[in-house]
């Protein structure tokens, strides 16, 4: 298996998952939705397939090509992953789909959940992410289809990307918020807490992933976790902003980050354990420390 067809790629995991492919030796080609976007994906090493996800020819045809297709553009677009894992029945190509853990989440408001999942473990799903575990259970499925179908599953992810894109989505919200206050920020009393992974680490596991997982496998991705009010103090400490946190309810969080941002990624517990990832694949993250990363961040 060498080339690899990614989708997201210029985005922060797609990105950094292709620059990892490259590293070990793969060719990778990358889809990308703008000409302008060209030139940037060429000079990192990728080939750069002009397209989107709902164009069903040109994704069949980007799929025909590889060996293997990583989708890391858009964990709800139902319909990509249908034409996809279509053009791959019977091919006993790999599929690797990326989800995201907030499918374990609930509307928490900043209240702490004990509540840890692991692959195993059957999920009492929100209403609003009912239709992301049915695509994950879809993918899965499809390795009675001669398709080799994994799902990654990352966690809150922080670190600077390898691609083009360089930040994630939810730490470098909480220190944008808290600038424009002048104090770190969480929503209700901030006891909600996330498993959260390093984008390096969680690169390297796309990789183990593509060269060892069985069909049919679904691995969480975390090495650590933080509530939101201890990453609210850790960016205090990072931009001498006091001890104190501030706290807004999910009204005002709706209007900063809309429904799915508020209740799911700011205001929810989504805590998951990757046992099975470091037995199964060898998986061993280099980075633990989300709170480290943003006391010692640079501007």
């Amino acid at each position: 298996m060498k080339t690899v067809f990614v989708t997201g790629v210029t985005g922060y995991i797609g990105g950094s998952v292709a620059i990892q492919l490259l590293k070990k030796g793969y060719q990778v080609s990358g889809l990308i939705r703008k000409k302008s976007e060209e030139t940037q994906v060429k000079e990192l090493g990728i080939e750069p397939l002009l397209g989107s996800l709902e164009e069903v020819h040109a994704i069949e045809e980007y799929i025909d090509r590889a060996d293997a297709v990583i989708n890391v553009a858009d964990a709800d677009n139902s319909f990509f992953v249908a034409t996809a894992l279509e053009r791959l029945k019977g091919t006993g190509k790999t599929f690797i789909h990326t989800s995201g853990s907030s499918i374990v989440a609930h509307r928490d408001n900043g209240e702490r959940s004990d509540k840890i999942y692991d692959e195993d473990m059957e999920i009492d799903a929100a209403l609003e992410k009912i239709g992301r575990i049915a695509i994950n259970k879809s993918v899965l499925a499809h390795s009675s289809q001669n398709v080799r179908t994994i799902v990654i599953v990352p966690t809150m992810i922080y670190g600077h990307g390898l691609g083009v894109k360089k930040d994630s989505i939810q730490a470098p919200k909480m220190v944008e918020l808290a600038k424009a206050k002048g104090i770190g920020t969480h929503i209700g009393k901030g006891e909600n807490i996330w498993s959260n992974v390093h984008i390096q680490d969680l690169a390297a596991l796309y990789v183990l992933a593509l060269e060892n997982a069985e069909a049919g496998s679904i691995f969480f991705a975390e090495n650590g976790s933080a509530s939101f009010k201890e990453i609210a103090v850790a960016i205090n400490k990072r931009f001498n902003f006091g001890e104190e946190t501030a706290s807004i309810d999910i009204d005002e969080a709706i209007k900063l980050w809309n429904p799915e941002g508020a209740h799911f990624a700011f205001g929810s517990n989504s805590r998951v354990k990757s046992d099975k990832a470091r037995k199964i694949l060898g998986w061993a993250p280099k980075y633990n420390s989300l709170l480290h990363f943003l006391e010692t961040l640079e501007e």
